[in-house]
């Protein structure tokens, strides 16, 4: 079988060949173009060639490839004509994913396998702020505790925020407000639902990367509409994969086919408003998960939303219409003509405006990974069915899923949050117990005496007596003094 997968035809085949489908690849096009129906093509011909695929389906239109494609004589016709021989309705391996666990696997992340850097994007973190997550980070790596889930970093929080001193001594200054808004972004994370994405049990890659017993890739498939909801959230959620990718993954070098494919869609919010930290670690992870074996493509209305520096890498293109409305749209178009190698009689910025729903300019990575002319070309149509499936089929699909039953249940073992409220409980039982330890001391000083000897007890009653006695002497002599007084001014 050939290491290739067919994407259309114009005056001839445009093929995408497997040996360089690491080197990534961008599909780009208007509403309505065809962005959606040339992602299923890819993902088909990737599982077909035995490689594992990841997807985001932000509409729901995606979760069709898991079912078998209705009879179309067109769709035959179109096949036919554009050099497909074996062309047939099929379904393919698919296995359903949701970061809120409702129409998939439930996907979780520890706290600590996000970091620092990825938390702050995610909380809206300036600098300064992001130091002091980042402070918080070493502070549990140094003392034991595990970052598993929000309750763990609240719990480290409020432990900072009853410990500045403490931490002020050791690791620097922090202060209350910074800890203030640090609490703050965490509730509202929570309130977004990303309590229900930290946890465990945690993804495992190697869960993403699974073949069928015939050998056609599994295509995983994230249910995304509600994800897509929290933007920030869903972006940071894929940077985080691709990070954990190039992070775990042995060097693979060249090779005929890659170990795994992933699709970004809506590839520009990963970029919109991203500081200058972060823009440098997706330029670091894209340049570099290709030697991993990992391919990543996004996908995007407009060319312009991906920085220059990530543009260049991407070796592969399929660019289907876009608008020339407004000024910046002219921008685009011409942007995108000048990044695709010319095919003489071709003019690619006139044709990217005229592309039919269905057509696109496609160049691959040809002999020796160099670009192919650009191609205008009528894209294949797919196997699989286009559009939703029932809740019925999604359900069927789940209970045949080979990890049925392994992400349902919640583990939640010992971490941060119990250590520190251990710690909480322990140091409050200390302060009751130095309390009540002074206070029994006090009553002690004051009511333990040796009882009085006989002879001691007897010279104090004399001395009872004897005042009793006086006092009542003096009495009588006031008494007798005030009356005499008395008298002697009545006479």
């Amino acid at each position: 079988m050939s290491n290739q997968i067919l994407i259309g035809k114009g005056d001839v085949p445009c093929f995408l060949e497997g040996r360089y489908a690491n080197r990534h690849g961008l599909v780009a096009g208007a509403t309505g173009t065809g962005k959606t129906v040339t992602l299923q093509i890819l993902a088909e011909g990737f599982s077909d060639l035995g490689v594992p695929v990841f997807m985001a389906d932000i509409k729901g239109d995606l979760a069709g490839i898991s079912q078998k494609g209705v009879e179309n004589p067109k769709f035959a016709e179109r096949a036919a004509r554009l050099g497909v021989t074996d062309y047939g309705n099929r379904a393919y391996p698919v296995v359903f994913w949701d970061v809120f666990g409702e129409q998939g696997h439930a996907v979780r992340a520890t706290i600590s396998e996000m970091g620092p850097l990825l938390l702050a994007r995610l909380m809206n973190l300036n600098d300064t702020q992001e130091g002091v997550l980042a402070l918080l980070f070493k502070y549990a790596d140094d003392n034991g505790l595990l970052l598993l889930d929000l309750k763990d970093l609240r719990a480290l929080v409020s432990f900072a925020v009853d410990n500045t001193g403490a931490f002020g001594r050791d690791y620097g200054n922090v202060s209350k407000q910074t800890l203030g808004i640090l609490q703050r972004e965490l509730l509202t994370l929570e309130q977004q639902g990303a309590d229900r994405f930290f946890g465990e049990p945690a993804l495992k890659l190697e869960d993403f990367m699974q073949t069928t017993l015939e050998g056609r890739g599994h295509v995983n498939v994230l249910a995304a509409d509600k994800l897509f909801q929290q933007p920030k959230l869903y972006s940071t959620f894929l940077l985080w994969l691709l990070s954990e990718l190039y992070e775990n993954l042995p060097e693979q070098g060249d090779s005929d086919l890659p170990k795994m494919v992933f699709f970004f869609d809506e590839a520009h919010l990963l970029f919109n408003d991203a500081p200058k930290a972060l823009l440098e670690k997706i330029e670091q992870v894209v340049r570099l998960i290709r030697s991993k074996g990992v391919g990543v493509y996004f996908v995007t209305q407009n060319p312009l939303d991906i920085p220059d520096t990530v543009l260049g890498q991407l070796g592969n293109r399929v660019q289907h219409a876009l608008r020339a409305f407004t000024p910046r749209d002219q921008k685009a178009v011409k942007a995108a003509a000048e990044t695709f190698r010319a095919k003489p009689g071709l003019d690619v910025a006139t044709a990217i405006t005229e592309l039919a729903v269905g057509e696109a300019l496609i160049s691959t990575l040809g002999e020796g990974g160099v670009p192919s002319p650009v191609e205008r070309a009528k894209v294949i149509p797919p196997r699989s069915r286009l559009g939703a499936i029932t809740v019925e089929e999604r359900n069927t699909i789940m209970q045949r899923s080979p990890f049925k039953s392994r992400y349902d249940a919640v583990l939640d073992r010992e971490s941060a949050y119990e250590k520190l409220t251990a710690r909480s409980k322990e140091k409050a039982a200390e302060a009751d117990a130095e309390i009540q330890a002074k206070a029994e001391a006090k009553v002690a000083r004051t009511t333990t005496r040796e009882p009085d000897s006989v002879w001691e007890t007897a010279a104090k009653s004399a001395v009872r007596a004897a005042s009793s006695e006086v006092g009542r002497n003096i009495g009588r002599q006031l008494l007798r003094g005030l009356l005499g007084s008395l008298q002697k001014s009545m006479r």
